[in-house]
């Protein structure tokens, strides 16, 4: 605190040595602002040149302000115009045509520790703005991104509390959940985006080079994604709502055999079921017909409400509001509520030569969630059964040997999983021109997570029973504390522009302050997960959580970075920086890293060649290089040698907790590296009318971390957490922006993205410590508890499928496969697993189109991916046709032979082509001409997300999570994806 109030205080002695004298003479000027058809443009600002003296246009182009005097010059600039500076010349009555000039070359970019306008950027940034996010009902400010940046994938089921998976230019870690792109949010590093309303987000910018991530050094190797939220404007009150209302229902259902055609396929194979597993409808001889999937599923009405409000004077601006969310699964029992509060206010001082700022966020996130086993039930339950018997029970197994499954109403009534996460980001602010073109920045933050997680199995639970009763309930909270201090210069030399960044950066991480317990034997279950102490545990069973929830830590980061920018005649561009990170996570040998990058650019379009070119009205070229690190999900525990309870023991008659060694030291730990080289060309033709990029990357990542074998000669355990591996991602990206029609009253823009990326496993083996290969996705299922179906191996993509070999039925009907010799068996070993195909798509794909017409405006989006497998294990699981009798089956099993004791086995029979072309929006709205004081715009609009899919997969949805070390695999745990009929509303005051 000593240290912050005396560099505040340095600050503002260094502005008020700065403090100009101002003169105060008035003269009065007035106009209107059009663009080259005479159209009035709205929200143009119109300064008097020399001072911070300005306003802006009002809805009909017009203007009021008072000058210095009768000779002072306006400076008038508009995004996407020309910028024009007029001199008064004693004239009241000034009107201005402003002339369009290539929008997207003066787009501004945000970059890691500051922005620069498109024209000027040198590495694989791709910007995407609120008017071009998807639609829908979106409770991840990542899914706004779906589909719209090349080399960007991002999958999710329907499960309202699940996040995406983001991925992007390829895996290239080992470890699950450090797989994700770095955050930055109004620039505050590592801050989480899901706090974020995504109607609060102005523009989104997703850094993809290694030399335009490597300034964030040891946490880009996957990316950087910037948020930019909304500002207010300086003279300018704005009050902006934003709603709708969505009713999602399933898109799809796996068709499963009703009670009647489950019994018809019995009969016909000489089989019938027992009675009690052959109920009738009470007080009647009806057969029962009960539908699962109907019985948990609903349709469920979503909505979201935005309120904000902006405004301010020339020296102060502030901005505040308020999001509600309210999305319930279609699953019974599965919701998602959110609220979020969002504050800002900026105060410049000293005739603009300091602003401070304040930027608060918080959100309070109630999850309810239901246990995975109801997503399997509902397809395996018997249709034969009632949901409820006549004495109101639940139709429940618990023996578990009538019905091989459970009863997925029950599963839902019966267990109760909540969890509430409060997040709250605060940020300050202190930036001063200390002299002309250098700007000293002072940025301080804290966040703070609590999260809360209540789970209890009542006594009638089959997940407890026999318990009476079992409650868990676990509570933690992670902090962290971020210091950004970094110098900006910038210099004009004639020709020449420099810009120089210097700074320093400081983190430090508490996580897993916290505690958990479970216990069991409740009197009565009325008091669910409250008041523990009135529970009655037998010996022995009460259970203190020890995961790294509950796991105090603390990690920090500490890091020096610089940049140069050296930029001659708008057209040659060179860029280099350098960030020296040092983490507390990593041993001691190798706790500091360097990652450097470097990139060149040059502007083709305007070497003198070029101007009478009236085919290009821009080309550039660009090539970079730079090397960033991953330490995502990393503690200051992970090189450490570690202790942990490894059992239990009786000590005097006591029972006492076992403690032993369960990971060695590894003082050579560091984190992976990622180096990747970038060639690029962006061109506009036609006027701007076409514009594009293509981009080719090479990313090489080393030093993977996995936990190899060892012997205990040299080691305490058997593993050890060292860098080996080497993973590939090599691809290329294309986008296309082009607007075939524009007049006053149609316009057409559309814009179309594709991707493709080659991913294999470079090694998994050194010199030192070896490894063939790991075997991953091990499903389970009956018969099958050893098998797994993935494999990372030398060579392959992650995500490598290892299958039996399906050859199909013998003269029995029993299914049969290749063994490894080429032989024919009806019982494959793990011997006999064989490559079968990736989960790696080969290509993806978004195309979004926007027309309007007067009032009118239609968005059409359409996205999908090709080349890649999906391992349809649900399908796998109900192919069971000789426990027809014991659990549900699929319509595609009454072609199976009732013999076939193989059908269920995992094979390559149901290893199925997972490209698909989705439909994913359609938007149609309309803005009402309103003329008034009070209302500026309200636009209405109809929205259907999800609208058809084009697809030879034939599980529920072929959008299969991609992420981790087992992508593209439907195994009986899928949630539904939902079709969205959404009505909304925008309307700013």
């Amino acid at each position: 605190m000593k240290l912050l109030t005396a560099s505040l205080c340095w600050v503002v002695c260094l502005c008020i040595a700065f403090l100009p004298a101002v003169a105060q003479d008035k003269f009065r000027v007035q106009g209107r602002i059009t663009d080259d058809k005479n159209q009035p443009l709205p929200g143009v600002s119109i300064s008097e040149a020399g001072t911070r003296n300005g306003v802006v246009s009002d809805v009909e182009g017009n203007y009021r302000l008072e000058v210095t005097n009768g000779n002072s010059t306006l400076h008038i600039a508009f995004v996407g115009y020309e910028s024009k500076d007029v001199n008064v010349n004693g004239v009241h009555s000034l009107h201005v045509s402003l002339q369009a000039q290539l929008k997207q070359l003066n787009d501004v970019v945000i970059t890691g520790y500051g922005k620069t306008s498109k024209k000027n950027v040198i590495g694989a940034i791709s910007s995407v703005s609120s008017g071009e996010f998807t639609q829908g009902v979106i409770a991840s400010p990542s899914m706004l991104l779906q589909g719209k940046v090349p080399g960007l994938t991002i999958t999710k089921s329907g499960n309202p509390n699940q996040n995406p998976s983001v991925i992007l230019r390829g895996p290239s870690t080992l470890r699950s959940g450090a797989q994700e792109p770095f955050y930055v949010i109004d620039g505050v590093p590592g801050a989480p985006i899901d706090m974020v309303a995504p109607d609060d987000i102005a523009s989104i910018d997703v850094l993809k080079d290694g030399a335009s991530t490597a300034i964030y050094g040891a946490r880009a190797a996957n990316g950087v994604i910037m948020v930019t939220t909304r500002r207010p404007k300086a003279d300018q009150l704005r009050i902006a709502y934003n709603a709708y209302v969505g009713l999602e229902k399933v898109s799809k259902r796996l068709e499963v055999l009703t009670g009647d055609e489950l019994r018809k396929y019995l009969a016909d194979n000489g089989q019938a079921l027992a009675a009690v597993n052959n109920n009738v409808y009470p007080g009647t001889t009806t057969p029962v017909n009960t539908d699962w999937q109907k019985e948990v599923q609903r349709d469920a009405v979503s909505h979201n409400h935005n309120l904000s409000l902006m405004g301010g004077s020339k020296s102060t601006t502030y901005g505040f509001s308020v999001n509600y969310l309210d999305n319930p699964g279609i699953i019974e029992g599965s919701s998602l509520k959110r609220m979020g509060l969002r504050a800002n206010i900026d105060q410049r001082a000293f005739n603009d030569r300091l602003r401070l700022g304040v930027n608060i966020f918080n959100s309070s996130t109630t999850q309810n969630n239901v246990p995975d086993a109801v997503l399997s039930n509902m397809l395996n339950y018997l249709p034969t059964v009632l949901v409820k018997q006549p004495d109101g029970s639940f139709t429940e197994d618990y023996a578990g040997n009538i019905r091989g499954s459970n009863n997925p109403v029950a599963l839902i009534a019966n267990n109760s999983d909540e969890t509430k996460i409060n997040k709250f980001l605060g940020n300050g602010l202190a930036e001063v021109k200390i002299l002309p073109g250098l700007t000293y920045t002072l940025s301080l933050s804290t966040q703070r997570e609590q999260v809360t997680r209540n789970v209890y199995y009542n006594s009638l639970s089959v997940l407890a029973k026999g318990l009476n009763g079992k409650a868990t309930r676990l509570a933690w909270t992670n902090t962290r504390n971020i210091i950004e201090s970094y110098f900006n210069y910038d210099k004009t030399v004639g020709k020449h522009n420099f810009k120089v960044l210097a700074g320093y950066s400081w983190q430090e991480d508490h996580n897993g302050d916290g505690f958990g317990v479970s216990t069991q034997g409740f009197g009565s279950d009325a008091l669910s997960w409250n008041n523990l102490s009135l529970s009655n545990p037998p010996p022995g069973t009460v259970v203190f959580d020890n995961s790294a929830t509950s796991t105090l830590t603390t990690l920090r980061l500490i890091s020096y970075y610089g940049r140069i920018n050296y930029q001659y005649a708008d057209k040659y561009y060179f860029q280099a920086s350098l960030r020296n990170d040092g983490s507390s996570a990593f041993g001691k040998n190798n706790r500091w890293g360097y990652f450097p990058a470097v990139s060149a650019g040059w502007r083709i379009s305007q070497e003198p060649f070029m101007k009478k070119n009236d085919f290009f009205d821009d080309l550039k070229l660009r090539v970079s290089y730079g090397v960033s690190g991953n330490s995502l999900g990393f503690d200051p525990l992970a090189a450490q040698l570690q202790y942990s309870n490894t059992g239990r023991y009786y000590d005097n008659g006591n029972l006492i907790n076992a403690i032993a060694p369960v990971q060695n030291p590894n003082p050579d730990l560091k984190w992976e590296r990622t180096a990747m080289f970038n060639a690029g060309i962006d061109f506009a033709i036609f006027k701007g009318r076409l514009s594009g990029a293509v981009d080719y990357y090479d990313k090489q990542t080393s030093d993977l971390i996995w936990n190899y074998p060892v012997s205990t000669t040299q080691y305490i355990t058997t593993t050890l957490l060292a860098n080996v591996g080497k993973v590939s991602n090599k691809g290329v990206e294309v986008v296309l922006n082009a607007e075939p029609v524009s007049n006053k009253n149609f316009s057409w823009k559309t814009s179309v993205n594709v991707s493709h990326n080659t991913n294999s496993i470079s090694a998994l083996s050194s010199g030192r410590f070896t490894l063939k290969d790991i075997p991953t996705a091990i499903l389970g299922g009956k018969g099958q508890s050893g098998n797994w179906s993935q494999k990372i191996l030398e060579g392959q993509p992650i995500g490598t499928f290892t299958l039996f070999h399906y050859l199909g039925k013998d003269k029995d009907g029993v299914s049969t496969y290749q063994k490894a010799d080429g032989t024919v068996t009806t019982s494959p070993s793990i011997g006999d697993l064989m490559q079968a195909g990736n989960a790696q798509p080969s290509i993806n794909y978004g195309w979004s189109n926007t027309f309007t017409y007067k009032g009118f405006d239609l968005n059409i989006f359409i996205r999908g991916v090709s080349g890649n497998k999906i391992l349809n294990a649900t399908t796998a699981a109900l192919n069971t046709p000789t426990d027809a009798k014991m659990t549900n089956i699929l319509k595609f099993t009454t072609g199976e032979s009732y013999n076939d004791k193989n059908s269920f086995l995992i094979s390559d029979r149901f290893l199925e082509n997972g490209s698909y072309l989705r439909l994913d929006n359609l938007t149609l709205g309309y803005t009402f001409k309103i003329k008034s004081n009070y209302i500026s715009k309200l636009r209405i609009y109809g929205n259907v997300n999800n609208v058809f899919t084009i697809t030879d997969y034939t599980g529920i949805d072929p959008e299969i999570d991609l992420g981790g070390l087992t992508p593209g695999i439907d195994a009986r745990n899928y949630y539904p994806k939902t079709r969205s009929f959404i009505f909304g509303l925008n309307a700013i005051f």
